[in-house]
């Protein structure tokens, strides 16, 4: 079914803060349209808003035609215990409340309920444009195809490793067959064949898409426009031409923007410091004439009619400062400053692992021999599953080896980003567990937050309640409070907006300790400057190289 949504003047608020303000936005077949913002900004709510789960409080958003379905694929950060990995395919496709409601009908036709035969209809229609009745059958093709075994169908999403539930939640989309598809985040925690499927998936998509993504290379592979919102004005722009063309013209207009204001103050001033000249002018062109005593009267007139002219003249340019059109100042809005704190270097060797085998349920990792010395900054890449976490945890300590041995080097400070975020956690305040962990004051932990953009309304709350993204700034906080000399980061990218990846980038080129850093971040990758390349699969190293 070719279907459209367009969203006209949505406005939402959250209390008494507004999210969105009178947003307006047409989604047609063959667009597929990334949306940007800082975080907090109202992406989520723009897909709610989309996906008809949550209500605005003024605007309306259609479809067209009415029976479309729209899909909205959202990061789920927690797994349902009770749920398998087939049941949480059916779910996210639609297709298990497809059924339900197909079921529920056909009771309704069983009792005479008035209209039921209609409502069987519309369920039916709905069961099958979703793909209902051959499900089961595509549900092992797929599996085969992200690369999970099919004896997973009936395992519990909560017994998954992280790599198998992102295979998970890629298999879900490419198992989904709505009319209007709307993503969220769905780059995060997948590897890079993960992410040849998805961008392969996305580009030959007929339906119209939306995508929330912080994910730079995704972006410039996929989308054909990029709808801004605003955090300032709340309200959002449509850029089309895909993302480069998004970022030149972005650019042009932030240069134009500066130049009309530029110009604006310039003849301001010009004009404010003429009127004061010329009305300066004229006090003194008074003051002398009472002064002079002048018996002649011509004089005397000439005198006069000389002053109120200087007068007229002030009073011109006070009018053209009136009619001067005012140019508000480019919007700069807050803007992460991030510089790491280095604690005195250590030994010469930061890690060392010796014929190391561990083992994280039925995963075997090794055995695996790797040493790392002050300064390397050292990439660690491979598919979801190969052990890329085992190892950091096997380095760091965390995890002791079966066979072999692995040391962390003296005086080695390490300041660890773990793909859950998970240093805080828990339901005490983040101010609470930020002094705890970092040994500042109150006001020096409150100032430093603030400095991540966490101010009053974030560290008063109970970390579980903070965002991925708020979380990920509390830690790089921690970072910059405790001083650190390694730095050993595991997709650091994941859940921060473009303006905190773009700092991150900054400051650890910068950084003069060791860094370690896992991700499937294309763009962070050719950003950092590395020195050295290790690859895993399947527990085994097969490249360790440097760049």
């Amino acid at each position: 079914m070719s279907a459209t949504l367009v969203a006209r003047d949505l406005t939402k608020s959250y209390g008494p803060h507004l999210v969105l303000d009178r947003v307006t936005l047409t989604v047609a077949p063959g667009m597929r349209i990334g949306v940007i913002a800082p975080n907090g900004t109202g992406k989520t709510t723009l897909l709610r808003l989309l996906a008809g789960l949550d209500r605005p409080d003024a605007g309306v958003v259609e479809r067209q035609p009415a029976a479309a379905t729209v899909g909205l694929l959202a990061q789920e950060p927690e797994r349902r215990v009770d749920e398998t990995v087939e049941q949480f395919l059916a779910r996210r496709t639609g297709v298990r409340a497809a059924d339900v409601e197909l079921d529920l009908a056909a009771v309704a036709i069983a009792e005479g309920q008035l209209g039921a035969e209609d409502r069987y209809s519309d369920a039916l229609d709905r069961y099958l444009s979703l793909g209902g009745p051959d499900f089961e059958a595509r549900v092992g093709a797929v599996l085969a195809d992200v690369g999970l075994d099919e004896r997973l169908r009936p395992v519990s999403m909560a017994a998954l490793s992280g790599g198998q539930a992102a295979k998970a939640a890629l298999a879900a989309l490419l198992l989904s067959r709505f009319d209007v598809y709307l993503l969220d985040e769905p780059t995060n925690d997948l590897d890079f064949a993960g992410l040849d499927r998805l961008e392969a998936f996305v580009s030959t998509l007929d339906a119209p898409c939306v995508i929330v993504s912080h994910d730079r290379s995704f972006l410039d592979r996929v989308v054909t426009a990029v709808f801004e919102l605003d955090e300032h004005s709340h309200s959002g722009s449509l850029f089309n031409g895909g993302w480069q063309a998004y970022l030149d013209e972005r650019a042009v207009a932030r240069r134009h923007a500066e130049d009309e204001y530029d110009d604006y103050v310039d003849q301001r001033d010009t004009l404010k410091a003429r009127a004061q000249r010329e009305a300066e002018w004229s006090h003194q062109g008074v003051k002398k004439a009472k002064r002079s005593g002048e018996t002649d009267k011509y004089i005397r007139q000439f005198n006069r009619a000389s002053s109120e002219r200087v007068a007229a003249k002030a009073k011109r340019t006070e009018k053209a400062m009136d009619r001067l059109a005012v140019v508000e100042k480019p919007w700069e809005g807050w803007e992460l400053r991030l510089t790491f704190t280095e604690s005195p270097r250590g030994g010469a060797v930061v890690a060392k692992a010796d014929e190391v085998v561990a083992q994280r349920g039925d995963f075997v990792l090794g055995p695996v021999s790797v040493e790392l010395g002050h300064g390397e900054r050292v990439a660690l890449v491979g598919a979801n599953g190969s052990g890329k976490t085992t190892l950091l945890r096997v380095l760091l300590g965390e995890l002791d080896p079966v066979l072999g041995h692995a040391t962390l080097g003296p005086g080695v400070v390490v300041g660890v980003l773990d793909q859950r975020r998970s240093h805080f956690a828990g339901t005490s305040s983040l101010l609470d567990d930020f002094v705890a962990a970092t040994a500042t004051t109150i006001t020096e932990a409150r100032s430093l937050l603030a400095k991540f953009g966490l101010g009053a309304e974030h560290v008063a709350r109970g970390v579980d309640t903070l965002s991925p993204g708020e979380r990920t700034r509390a830690e790089l906080a921690r970072f910059v409070a405790v001083g650190v000399n390694c730095l050993v980061l595991d997709e650091p990218t994941n859940h921060l907006d473009l303006p905190a990846i773009e700092q991150l980038e900054s400051a650890l080129s910068t950084f003069s300790g060791t860094l370690l850093v896992v991700t499937h971040d294309r763009a962070l990758l050719d950003a950092l400057t590395l020195t050295r390349r290790i690859e895993l699969d399947q527990g085994r190293l097969i490249r360790d190289e440097p760049l």
